[in-house]
């Protein structure tokens, strides 16, 4: 890792190890996206995955927010999408304009799901473009922040490879899991694998530090979530730095999990082998900080993205609250929306909320 260049804020990397620092380090889910006009510039009309696997284009649009924003924002994360891992297990994935993700050829039947199996997953070769544009950014960004790495979670990617793309009923995904359960742990467990390798080729190839989104989650039953996703976010935990260390790679690499609307699961998240747990704007910060107390780990968010459409009033006061709920910031906390950015958001009130986030966690 010596031939990348030595970062100049460290700041995220030592809150997430648990460090006291001088202020909550800010960043925010979705922050190099369609809210920025600059991002529509340089994607053109370009398709959406087209643009994720052009590693020039992709490395533009990472470091824009943070070219924009120089000074209030505290990482970069790579701009690309959860639904790579799918791609690179032989599913066909578009991202239809307005609608979002689409997969032509959902696993509806164990015969489908047979095929993704015995699909053997080359994830340098599949995923090449992904490293190559990681890299390019680290270098480019010269040290100015660290670079996030990251994948979907194990049940999302199900979700998503059943359903066929996003969903409001999650039909199929259910139906795998109550009829098919044993299927559905082969599949889980096959996506896992898959991310544990990603993710790990992602800090080779230059991420500093990696997050999880399990965006799904919130979907699950308390139960279902302990048996269908929960065990594999554990073993994500488990085995990234198991096979870092085996890449030649000996520096911890902090990692998050963001399970969103998993409200019932924050203590055993807590206590799951991250050391960040991202939290969405339900949770009320204090009893977030009194769940993880027996814990320590770090937390991040969690202010509803839905303030931004707010005045310069309400945006300083839901900042003030949000950084003294988590305790001021100084230590174990990490500044990020409850989830990402909306394509609606003007970019300068961003800018007032990471400036409100920098005076209010420098007091």
């Amino acid at each position: 890792m010596s031939h990348f260049p030595a970062p100049k804020n460290d700041l995220i990397l030592r809150a997430a190890k648990g460090e006291k620092v001088e202020r909550p380090p800010c960043w925010i889910m979705r922050q190099a996206g369609r809210y920025l006009p600059e991002y529509h510039e340089v994607k053109d009309n370009r398709d959406f995955f087209q643009t994720c696997r052009d590693a020039e284009i992709a490395s533009e649009i990472t470091i824009q927010p943070v070219r924009r924003y120089r000074g209030l924002i505290d990482a970069a994360i790579i701009f690309s999408d959860i639904l790579v891992i799918p791609q690179a297990m032989g599913m066909k994935v578009e991202m239809l304009e307005g609608k979002g993700p689409h997969f032509p050829e959902p696993l509806r039947t164990p015969e489908d799901l047979q095929t993704v199996l015995d699909y053997k997953v080359d994830v340098l070769k599949e995923l090449d473009w992904a490293f190559k544009a990681i890299t390019m950014t680290r270098m480019k960004l010269d040290g100015e922040v660290p670079l996030f790495g990251f994948c979907g979670g194990p049940w999302t990617l199900l979700v998503y490879m059943t359903e066929g793309g996003g969903s409001r009923l999650f039909r199929f995904a259910k139906q795998w899991i109550n009829m098919y359960p044993e299927l559905s742990h082969k599949l889980l467990q096959k996506i896992t694998d898959v991310a544990v390798e990603f993710l790990s080729q992602q800090v080779v190839a230059g991420a500093q530090i990696l997050q999880v989104f399990e965006s799904w989650g919130g979907e699950l039953s308390s139960l279902d979530f302990d048996e269908f996703s929960l065990p594999y976010l554990r073993q994500i935990a488990e085995k990234v730095p198991k096979r870092l260390q085996e890449l030649g790679i000996k520096e911890k690499i902090p990692m998050i999990v963001f399970a969103k609307s998993s409200w019932y699961a924050l203590d055993k998240l807590c206590g799951s082998g991250y050391d960040v747990v991202s939290l969405d704007w339900t949770w009320d910060p204090r009893e977030a900080v009194k769940i993880n107390k027996d814990h320590g780990v770090t937390l991040q968010g969690n202010l509803d993205p839905g303030v931004m459409y707010g005045s310069k009033e309400t945006i300083t006061r839901k900042v003030e609250q949000m950084i003294e709920g988590f305790g001021g910031g100084k230590s174990h906390y990490i500044v990020n929306f409850g989830h990402g950015t909306h394509p609606f958001m003007d970019p300068d009130v961003i800018k007032f909320f990471l400036e409100e986030c920098h005076r209010v966690g420098s007091q």
